[in-house]
């Protein structure tokens, strides 16, 4: 029962109406993006041997004081992001948080969620695009790539970043449901 009480604290409690499908599909969209922040971090921030590195510094970061914040915050960012999706199966994603001042406790118009969730699932097509290209030895610009893993190195790069294609349907899916439910009349008695 604690776990539930600390796992409700973290995401607050799901919505009325919201069917366990649509529960774990949300909770899966932070889980699929999870292994390439990881994987970033570790190979860029902890030097873990990942990829393979020329003659410039680990992960071309020379143009940036320090480097390793750069990547840090766009860990970090990414899963904050994600877990947004969270909220369209959570009763933060229909009524504004107590600490959200002026806004607190008003309900949330259903397109200020749906049209940026909906945008973000159109652009995070990006990611199947990206490891299409990268299964072909290209960036995504079609030009060679410069990131050079070997053996066990492909392996793990594919298995962390791979899940990265399933964001944008896993959002779209949360986002339409979404979008449905709250949209839905009010079903009347029989």
């Amino acid at each position: 029962m604690a776990a539930r009480t600390l796992w409700s604290r973290l995401h607050g409690r799901t919505a009325a109406g919201v069917p366990r499908w649509a529960v774990l599909t949300a909770y899966a969209v932070p889980l699929v993006v999870l292994p390439s922040s990881l994987w970033r971090i570790a190979g860029f921030v902890l030097h873990v041997p990942l990829l393979e590195f020329g003659p410039t510094p680990p992960g071309g970061l020379e143009g940036l004081a320090g480097g390793w914040w750069y990547i840090v915050l766009l860990s970090v960012v990414s899963e904050a992001a994600a877990f947004l999706a969270v909220g369209l199966v959570s009763e933060w994603g229909e009524a504004w948080p107590a600490w959200v001042p002026v806004l607190r406790g008003r309900p949330v118009p259903v397109m200020a969620a749906v049209v940026p969730a909906g945008l973000g699932a159109l652009v995070l097509l990006v990611f199947p695009y990206a490891m299409i290209m990268d299964s072909l030895g290209l960036k995504i610009n079609g030009d060679p790539s410069a990131l050079v893993t070997n053996g066990w190195q492909t392996v793990i790069f594919n298995a962390t970043y791979w899940p990265l294609a399933a964001w944008s349907p896993l959002l779209a899916l949360v986002t339409v449901h979404y979008y449905r439910r709250r949209t839905a009349l009010p079903q009347r008695g029989r």
